[in-house]
Parts: C-alpha cells; structure tokens; sequence
C-alpha cells in the first residue's frame, strides 16, 4: 500500500480559526519521528502528533508557548517566536528507568488492553444501559484550505522542433482558490434522533438539508463513515471493517506502546498506541486509545488508516457519574488525498490521486484539488439514560421524516452547535443556483434510471434491455418495453413489453398491472400476462433484479428454447425485516422449441401445463435500510446475502400435468479493498423432486459452442457462467455450484492500456434422477463433478478484455485443445 505524509488532526478544529502552528516531533538521537507525542498549549488546549509525528495547532486566539511530551523523554517547553509558524522539536530520551511500568518484564500497554477487553461490556452504553436516547447535528462538508493553495496564473507552453511557443494561460489554480475562499465545495447539515432499547439502535432523521438539492440523495446522507459504537468487535472506517484494537483477539493483530497519560473529563486516562502487526499491511488501522485508568473504559479514540485514502475517525466521550460510564458526546471523519494513480470516487465525484512512491513514482506537480478534504462532524445532546423507550418501525436502521426537507431555518437555528459561517451559508446559495441552472436533480434523476436499465420519456420509463438482442433461435429480437414511473402514479404501475424475433417470425408480449397497498413495506399485488421464450434448463431467481447491460453476448448461441404462456397473480413486499419476497400463483403452458419429449410412466407429453406456486426471497442480514419518504432503500450493502425460493406445483388445478417440488438456494459474498481489488465468492444449489420435464431441470449455466478449432468457438463471456461447458452438454435434477474470483487493481502498461486481471475458479456437482423420462437429447450428468478455472483480462483498450479457462478433472476431454476456452469480455463503466 502506498504512503504519505499529511497533517492529520486529533481534535475539531474551527474552519474559521485565525491562529495556526505547525511542526513535527522527533526524536533527538534517531531523528526518527514521534509519533502521537501530547501538544498542549499555554491555554490548555490539547493535541497529539500523527503517525508521523506532524501536528498542527489551531485556535481561534493566540498563545505564547505549548509543551511537548512523550512517555520515556524529556519534557520540552517551545516559546512561539514572531514570524514562525513550523517547529521541529527534538526530544531527549531519558536516561532513569521508566515509573510507567506497571507489570515487571511485560509490555505496560498490553495488561492495560486486557484489562480493557476484559471490562468492555460493562463499559460499552449498548451493554450497560438498557436504553439511551440522544439528539445528534451533523455537519459534512467537502472543502479545500485556500491558504494551502498557490492560486498563480500559469502560462502553458508546448514542446515543438523551433522551441517552446506559448498555448494558453492556465487560471485553474487562480479560479479554484477563489471558490473556496468563499464557499465550500458541497455541504449537507441533519439532525437525527438516536433510539436505544431492546438491543436495537434506530436513526430517525428529524431534519437534512443538502446543497444543491431540493431533495436530498438520501444514500449521501446514510453513508456510513464510522461505526457507531468504539466496542463494536469489528470497528467500520469508511465502509471497510477493520478487527477493532479491543476485540477480544485483537491481541494477536496489533502492536501496543504506552505513550503517555493524560487527563480528561477530570479523569486519568493512558494513551495507548496501536498499530497493525503486518508490517506490509499500510492500509491495516491504527491510532489512539486513551483508556480510564479506573475502570479501563474508552475516553477517547483516534482511528486512522493511512493509505490511497488518508482517513481519520475520532470520537470523543463524556464521563457520567451517574451512570459510572464514558458515553460518546461527539465523532470527527477526514478523508484527505492518499498516493494512488487511479481514480477514487466519494459522493459522486472523482479525486485523483499521486501515484506508488514505493516503486520508483516520480510524483506529479500538485495541483488546486488535491487539497480537497472531506469533513464531518457529529455533536450529540440531549442524552437521557434507562429511560423507557418504545422504537416504532425498528426493522429499518434510518428513517427519515417525511416533513424532514422542508424544514424552516428556526429550525436549524435550534440545533447547530454555532451558526453557519459565511462560507457555509455562500455554499447554500452557491450550490442551489447551480443546481437549478444545470438541472443537477433532474440529471441525478436520468442518471439513476439510465444506469438501472431505463430510459425516462414524460411518465413512461423505456426499458433498454427490450430493444434489442440476439439468440440463436430468435435471431434478432427487436423490441420495445417499459413501465410508468412516479411521475404517472406512486400507487399503481402498468408495465409490459412487445418483441420479434427475425428468425422465428414471431412476436411475444408482457402486459402486467399492480397496485401499492403498503408504503412502509413497499407492499404491489398484481396480475401479468406473458407469451414469450426461455433458456431451457435456466435457473431464475424471481426476485433477482436482473442487471442491465446495453447487450448481453451469452444468449448469442442458445438453440434450445421453450414457449410459456403464463397468467400470474402476485403479492411483492419487504415486510420480513432486512427481505425482500415475491409471492406468486401461476398457470403455464409450456411448449419446447427442440426435439424433446417427456415421458411420464408411458404418457408422452409434447407439451404441457404446469400451475405452481411460488416464493422467492432474498434475504440480507448483514445490510442496512433505510426508509425514505420515497421508499425503502438498502444503504449498507453488505454481504453475505442469502437468496431462497421454493416452487410446488398444484394437481388438478387449472390443468396442472405435474407434481414436483423444487428448492432453490444462492448466496453471495463479495469484498472490496480500498486499493481496487476485490474478491467474490458465489454459492447456488438446487433441489427438484418429483416429476418435472427436462425445460425446468438445471444445466448451470454453460456458455462455449460445440466447434472442431479454439478460434471458432471464442465468444462473448458470460458473468457467472462454465465457459468451458457446452450448451446442453450437462442437464442435473438437483446441483451444486461454486465459484471464486479475485480481481486485481489495474495495472498500467501504456497510456492507455490498463488491464484488469481476475483470476476465476469455478466447480460443480450435479446429478439427475429418472434419465429415461427425457426423450429427445443426448446429455451427461455431473455426478463425477465439473472443474474450471481460467484468467481474465479485463478492460484492456475502451472496456474490451480477453479471457482464457481451462477444463480438468473427471470430465475433462481426451483432446487438450477441447478442455480450452477464449472469450471476449466488455465493461462498461458509467459513472453518475
């Protein structure tokens, strides 16, 4: 991981203060520097270095002097000079035994950890209490320090073979420092209530304000930028989980060093550093603890991980007699410029960054934006404790007011800790004028809907993946489809869709309509009619959204199809906490497009009516929700998630043919890494018993064609799919799959050449019961199992990649240039 040196701050420093000293603290004999070393000034004002022993001072009065310390040296006192606003400060180690040592031959800050591991829970306010309440204000700001900023006005040349010669004048700098002397960059202000009780924490957003924004892009405001609780085994930091420093194994992944004591709230506190043992792992957390010398709670802490983000997470804690109990009073999050050469976005915007100084970087000339920080600071009141407490609507973590955007500013003028500053309140008017004048909400709004697949015309939402595509039976498949939007109705919907198929000669329709009878659960009941095709074999998830992509390849050579004609009737709603279920009856006809037939203890069936019913749910416990006054929202997207379905069908209803059972199952974990990389993991199996034709078994997804050379089978790849597996080759009645890939950060090899590598594993197990009932095709079963594995290329020139996979173990073929697949891939990156 990459490094940086940057002025990091440890306690909420005002924007708008005068006076500022800064400096770095080292030790004397090694010139090495010290980290956290304690600052306090002559006014009493505390601070501590960072991890690089840097500090910065900033008050809104002037002081004279401020002393440095540092457990094991000597003690310095520095008079401020005239002039002079960086120090160097050099510190003496002592010579006389350290009286800190609390347990003889034995690290002091480790019996000091254990004691706090071991006392948490009666330390912790989720533990001790059995109810809090609190009212928080909330400030976020994106801003830049124009001090920091050079503002010169450049003149840019260009290189030619007479010599340079003069192109333009570059005012960037000039124009930068001027908008953020006078504004900030974005800004957004809330308020929110804090229920405890019954081991359940809920916000309720009483008011929010966004600039630029009518209203508010509620995910902006549910970001979760630090957890909530400093005794959470696993602390959060910028939506990555780090093994907190007083988790009950933390021991084994970090350093601890005592640093120094120091008082706070009246009491004795140590002031415990922490760093992740691997040395290697620079993205790993680091920091502060400063523990109660009594009762070995948290008083206060300072999280920080230092990578291609500098990020920083304070929180700070009041004592309560009362109570016997430090409880937390306020929180701070920075983000600052890290060392990366790609783009990192936060809230919607892209922050370059400087490049790996690890291997030979030559870093570039800064310029006006990399002084961009991210700025959030939380302040709660109104704290009551073990009181009685009833949490309405608790399945969601967020909940925000409906009357919560149109607040009045006595309103706000009631909760701000301070009154807004010139700068904030220019951002206000700045930002809306904006907004308005470049329709930023109604872009936001396109944007959405163009990356989930639908093009906004009036109250009408074209669906993009109706328009065209291309199968080996269909040919090309032209058509045109969509549902009405909000704008025609928030409690009914009428969607459906028309397509040809040029091969066929044939048409296929959808026409559906639903009524919302729940807000809170975001609960439709409706009814849909379909005539159209499917994939043999495929398994769907009814309550999967299907992703969109401008064209998917896979279904480029699939042959065999079937024709349903479906009535159905069904119910959508989350109101299983943390779920989202579809609830369905249907009655089908089922016609095959291949030469099949299925034999039922001597009836043939050419075709056939299945009536099933249905529920398809998917499950996220780990995910957090929100619920808007525009509906429920996932905000938190955490993994693993666990998707289930069960369909039974029906005898002697509405023609039924059949009685089968079938159980389907899927889950999902996927990790990002602050440096680009990200790891996946996919698990499905199904389960089908009873009598149930060949068209709804299971074939896992295969994706290369049946041709004599590699060159005349590469085609396009599919996302989950057996590349190596023939279409139809394998057909299972119950299954079991697999698959891993890791995807690592793109490496630059020419300017414009930067690929992806992600390397894949996939293998499965399948078996099919009474094969003698399927007539028609010649397939294998899984029941040997099936191995792939394979490397990909991705996003080598504009989007497109090349891949290669490999076929082994049991079913691998007798010819090596069989078991090999090469496949093209397309990513498309739309950023809004």
């Amino acid at each position: 991981m990459k490094q940086l040196c940057v002025f990091f701050f440890f306690l909420t420093l005002s924007l708008q203060a005068q006076f500022q000293v800064n400096g770095i603290v080292k030790e004397s004999t090694t010139n090495k520097p010290l980290p956290f070393a304690t600052i306090t000034t002559t006014d009493g004002i505390n601070s501590i270095s960072d991890v690089d022993g840097k500090f910065s001072i900033v008050t809104p009065i002037p002081f004279t002097a401020f002393d440095i310390s540092y457990i094991g040296f000597t003690k310095a006192r520095i008079t401020l000079e005239k002039n002079k606003n960086y120090y160097v400060v050099m510190l003496s180690q002592k010579t006389d035994d350290l009286n800190e040592v609390v347990v003889p031959d034995e690290n002091p800050a480790l019996a000091i950890i254990r004691k706090a591991i071991e006392n948490k829970d009666n330390n912790n306010p989720q533990k001790k209490l059995y109810s809090f309440e609190f009212k928080s204000y909330n400030k976020l700001i994106v801003s830049a320090n124009p001090d920091s900023i050079d503002g010169r006005i450049d003149s840019v040349f260009v290189q030619k073979s007479s010599g340079d010669q003069f192109s333009k004048i570059d005012s960037s700098e000039y124009k930068f420092k001027d908008i953020v002397r006078q504004q900030h960059l974005f800004q957004t202000e809330k308020v929110s209530q804090y229920q405890f009780a019954n081991s359940t924490l809920k916000e309720t957003i009483l008011g929010t304000k966004m600039a630029g924004f009518k209203q508010p892009v509620y995910e902006i405001i549910a970001f979760n930028l630090q957890s909530f609780s400093i005794y959470d085994s696993r602390y959060e930091l910028f939506e990555t989980k780090y093994n907190s420093p007083i988790a009950n194994d933390a021991l084994k992944d970090y350093n601890y060093k005592l640093l120094d004591s120091l008082i706070i709230d009246g009491r004795n506190t140590y002031m415990i550093y922490f760093k992740n043992k691997k040395k290697r792992r620079a993205s790993g957390l680091e920091g502060v603890l400063y523990i109660d010398q009594n009762n070995f709670a948290v008083a206060k802490a300072v999280m920080r991980i230092k990578g291609v983000l500098d990020i920083s997470g304070i929180h700070n804690f009041k004592y309560i007699p009362s109570e016997k109990l430090w409880f937390p009073t306020d929180k701070t999050f920075k983000i600052v410029k890290g060392k990366n050469d790609d783009d990192i976005k936060i809230l919607g915007g892209t922050i370059q960054f400087d490049g790996d100084v690890e291997n030979d970087f030559k870093e570039r000339k800064k310029t006006a934006s990399d002084f961009t920080y991210l700025l959030s600071q939380t302040n709660n009141f109104e704290i009551q404790y073990n009181i009685p407490i009833q949490i309405k609507k608790s399945a969601v973590t967020i909940e925000i007011k409906d009357d919560a955007i149109n607040k009045p500013e006595a309103f706000w003028d009631t909760y701000r800790k301070d009154s807004l500053d010139s700068r904030s309140k220019k951002t206000y008017l700045a930002l809306d004028s904006i907004s308005i004048k470049k329709r930023i909400e109604s872009r936001l709004r396109f944007g959405r809907k163009i990356i989930n697949g639908y093009l906004p015309i009036g109250k009408f939402d074209l669906d993009l993946r109706k328009l065209f595509s291309y199968n080996n039976y269909e040919g090309f498949r032209l058509g045109i489809g969509g549902t009405t939007n909000e704008r025609f109705s928030k409690n009914f919907k009428v969607e459906g869709y028309t397509a040809y198929g040029t091969k066929d000669d044939d048409f296929k329709y959808n026409l559906g309509i639903a009524a919302r009878v729940g807000k809170f659960t975001n609960s439709w009941i409706g009814v849909s009619y379909t005539d159209d095709l499917r994939e043999i074999a495929s398994t769907v998830f009814a309550i999967d959204k299907k992703p969109f992509k401008i064209y998917d390849p896979r279904p480029i050579n699939i042959s065999t199809f079937y024709n349903y004609v479906t009535w159905k009737t069904f119910i959508e709603t989350k109101i299983i906490p943390k779920t989202e279920s579809l609830w369905e009856l249907s009655r089908t006809a089922v016609e095959p497009q291949f030469n099949y037939i299925f034999n039922l203890n001597g009836k043939l069936y050419p075709n056939y009516v299945m009536t099933t019913a249905m529920v398809s749910l998917r499950w996220n416990p780990f995910s957090d929700y929100m619920q808007t006054p525009t509906g429920r929202i996932e905000v938190e997207k955490r993994f693993p998630k666990f998707t289930f379905q069960y369909t039974q069908s029906l005898p002697k209803i509405w023609q039924n043919d059949f009685e089968f059972s079938k159980i389907d199952f899927k889950t999902e974990y996927e990790k990002k890494y602050l440096n680009g990389q990200k790891t996946s993991l996919l698990f499905e199996a199904g389960y089908s018993f009873g009598a149930i034709p060949l068209t709804h078994l299971y074939n896992t997804s295969p994706n290369n064609i049946t041709k004599e050379t590699i060159i005349q089978r590469i085609t396009f790849s599919g996302k989950n799919s057996f590349e190596t597996m023939f279409f139809n080759e394998f057909f299972s009645s119950q299954y079991a799959y697999f698959q891993f890939k890791h995807g690592f950060s793109r490496v630059t090899l020419f300017k414009k050449i930067k690929p992806s590598l992600v390397i894949v594993s996939r293998v499965a197990w399948g078996n099919l019961q009474n094969p003698e009932q399927h007539i028609g095709l010649d397939y294998k079963t899984l029941n040997k199992g099936y191995f792939e594995s394979g490397i990909e290329l991705n996003q080598i020139y504009k989007g497109l990649g090349l891949g290669g996979f490999y076929r082994y173990g049991p079913n691998q073929l007798s010819k090596f240039q069989d078991n090999i697949a090469v496949k093209i891939s397309f990513v498309l990156n739309i950023g809004i």
